[in-house]
């Protein structure tokens, strides 16, 4: 009878406290402004393209690089003045928090790839720490870069004054599951959200 009651009182309770769970984002479900003309209407299904980008060392780095990887990704360039200073620092606390979770990895992406070429990459990762098996800083095709921010992360307005795929970027940090599905935005200059993303973290990684 003891033993019954007791399984009867643990289902009583995993009803009235489910394990939460964290969203899966869709197109439609973020800021249009953010989101690009072509994949607005997107309800379910979508996940972070495949890309192919080179990172601070040279290096080709493609989906397969995070394959079954949870990964924190955000958009940024190394002479800006304003937000990238203090989300770059976030981020390098991130890695310090995260370095011996071998199943979380970083990714950032550079909105002037003109300009942020492989060794200014490399200059600026050395300055701020990055560590390279666990932070990938990214450079390459403009057009793929902000594809990736307007299609895929959500993350992008466009510029209404400029030329060809300009755009501003902002300062969400995007935090994506193993199977290539956004699960969370953090404001990355605010490090209490930096502490909501660790928080959702452990929630997707026990839903994993």
């Amino acid at each position: 009878m003891g033993i019954l009651s007791a399984i009867v009182l643990y289902f009583i309770y995993g009803a009235l406290n489910p394990n939460p769970k964290l969203p899966v984002y869709q197109p439609n479900m973020v800021n249009a402004e953010l989101v690009d003309t072509t994949v607005q209407y997107i309800r379910k299904y979508h996940t972070i393209a495949d890309f192919s980008l080179t990172n601070q060392n040279g290096e080709i780095i493609t989906q397969n690089n995070y394959k079954d990887k949870i990964y924190i990704a955000d958009f940024f360039f190394t002479t800006c003045p304003t937000i990238c200073p203090i989300m770059t620092d976030n981020m390098v606390k991130l890695q310090e928090i995260l370095k011996n979770q071998e199943d979380v990895l970083l990714l950032s992406h550079s909105v002037t790839p003109q300009i942020d070429s492989v060794p200014v990459l490399k200059e600026y990762a050395l300055k701020k720490g990055v560590n390279d098996l666990k932070w990938n800083l990214l450079t390459g095709d403009k057009k793929q870069i902000y594809d990736l921010a307007r299609k895929s992360y959500l993350v992008a307005k466009d510029e209404p004054y400029g030329g060809d795929y300009d755009m501003i970027h902002t300062e969400n940090f995007v935090l994506v599951d193993s199977k290539k599905r956004i699960r969370g935005f953090y404001d990355g200059t605010n490090w209490e959200e930096m502490e909501k993303l660790l928080e959702d973290l452990k929630i997707l990684k026990a839903e994993n």
